[in-house]
């Protein structure tokens, strides 16, 4: 799955659009390296999201297409 759409479906980020922006603009990193929205999202990555003066750091744990809102924190874990 494409790293725009994860954040997208996993809740990390609310819109498909500001996801690829951020990936853009170099704010997204996974594994350590700076990545674009294509990063094919793998269970295991590890993301690092800054916005502002915040960065979260996430852990993959499922990627999947559709999920519900109460089962979205499901697919990563707070690092």
């Amino acid at each position: 799955m494409r790293l725009d759409k994860f954040l997208k479906v996993s809740r990390l980020i609310k819109r498909r659009t500001v996801a690829n922006e951020a990936c853009d603009n170099g704010r997204i990193c996974v594994n350590g390296r700076v990545v674009k929205a294509s990063y094919d999202v793998k269970v295991g990555d590890k993301i690092e999201i800054s916005m502002g003066t915040r960065t979260i750091g996430v852990e993959v744990l499922e990627v999947a297409d559709n999920v519900r809102k109460d089962d979205a924190s499901g697919m990563y874990r707070e690092i």
